[in-house]
């Protein structure tokens, strides 16, 4: 009997430390990392307009580099608290595994081969994009099958050439490779002609093509060849921040959807309480939905009123009135025939 109760006292004791070393352990992960060194350190693309580019006055800009200082105003307090690091189609994964980087926020497709091997886990599609295809103008081609042995530059570690290969394979039509690893590199092999054509999602192609010395010798052929849902990755197995950093995607869509905006985010804060219950909880007056995530209840609020909604951060980096001239299209809320449907915050 006695035997009995000490063992039953000793896996009592066990279990107790057990619970106590796991909680410990949830609680110290990439928030309290992010909170002690007061940044997050967020892996992008150096060149891609738009999406995240360091402008002539050096300063960094694009929609992925914005959901980074959303993040970083979320957890912080303070949208600039964030720290840029540049990464390669060939290292991205390898610095967010690592534990080099926060966030990996650099248009990166969501696949299932990504999730189940490369130690990183996705948060929410950012940017509903689809792969396309760039040649010269000069060729007159109008269609992609008119390309059948032609020959690609491709970059290693992305999904561009399996992608292709498909594409071609399904047809009966081939295409060589020539695999150059800088981007910047490989778009001027290509402007040099030594490859017929470029491959690569329509956005980073159109971004490209603004930076070339004459746009218009270039044709972005119209055909869609995949379907590319762009988005942040956060390491693999943190719980917490997988789900900071999908829910600030969420407010941010969610404010748009609400008609809350930078401009207008301190009068609805004032008012929400008592006008619009979903605002109230989205800027954090009522409900307590900030503490769940280890955050304060402002953690939207401070989003929104930095950085603002969706629709703003898209026109401001991406939109009609920019370089690029991008129309919502899929990237429209689902009350407009768009595919962003951010979970409800309650």
């Amino acid at each position: 009997m006695q035997n009995k109760k000490s063992l039953t006292t000793a896996v009592s004791f066990a279990a107790l430390l057990l619970g106590t070393g796991v909680t410990e352990l949830a609680q110290a992960g990439t928030l309290q990392d992010v909170k002690q060194r007061d940044a997050i350190r967020c892996g992008v693309s150096s060149d891609k307009a738009g999406f995240s580019y360091l402008t002539d006055d050096g300063h960094w800009k694009g929609m992925d580099g914005d959901l980074c200082r959303a993040v970083a105003a979320a957890t912080l307090g303070d949208a600039d608290k964030v720290e840029y690091v540049t990464t390669s189609a060939k290292n991205r994964f390898t610095a967010i595994s690592s534990g080099e980087i926060d966030i990996l926020s650099r248009a990166t497709t969501w696949t299932a081969a990504r999730d189940a091997n490369l130690g990183a886990d996705f948060t929410t599609p950012w940017f509903y994009d689809g792969q396309g295809v760039m040649t010269h103008a000069d060729f007159k081609i109008s269609k992609l099958e008119e390309l059948d042995g032609a020959t690609f530059c491709l970059s290693p570690g992305t999904t561009s050439e399996q992608t292709l290969a498909d594409y071609f394979g399904r047809r009966g039509l081939s295409f060589k490779s020539v695999v150059i690893e800088k981007s910047s590199e490989l778009y001027s092999a290509f402007q040099k002609g030594r490859c017929d054509a470029v491959t690569n999602d329509m956005t980073g192609l159109a971004a490209r093509r603004t930076q070339f010395a004459d746009p218009d010798a270039y044709t972005i052929l119209p055909e869609t060849i995949s379907k590319e849902p762009l988005g942040a990755y956060v390491s693999q197995g943190d719980a917490q921040w997988r789900d900071i950093v999908t829910w600030t995607a969420f407010a941010l869509m969610t404010a748009e959807e609400l008609g809350v905006t930078s401009a207008n985010v301190d009068e609805k804060h004032e008012a929400s309480v008592s006008d619009n219950p979903d605002i109230a909880r989205l800027l954090g007056t009522d409900a307590h939905i900030g503490e769940r995530f280890g955050l304060s209840n402002d953690w939207a609020y401070q989003a929104i009123k930095q950085v603002g909604n969706y629709g703003e951060i898209f026109a401001n980096n991406v939109g009609p009135k920019t370089p690029l001239k991008f129309e919502r299209g899929l990237n429209r809320l689902w009350s407009d025939g768009g595919l962003l449907y951010p979970a409800p915050i309650r």
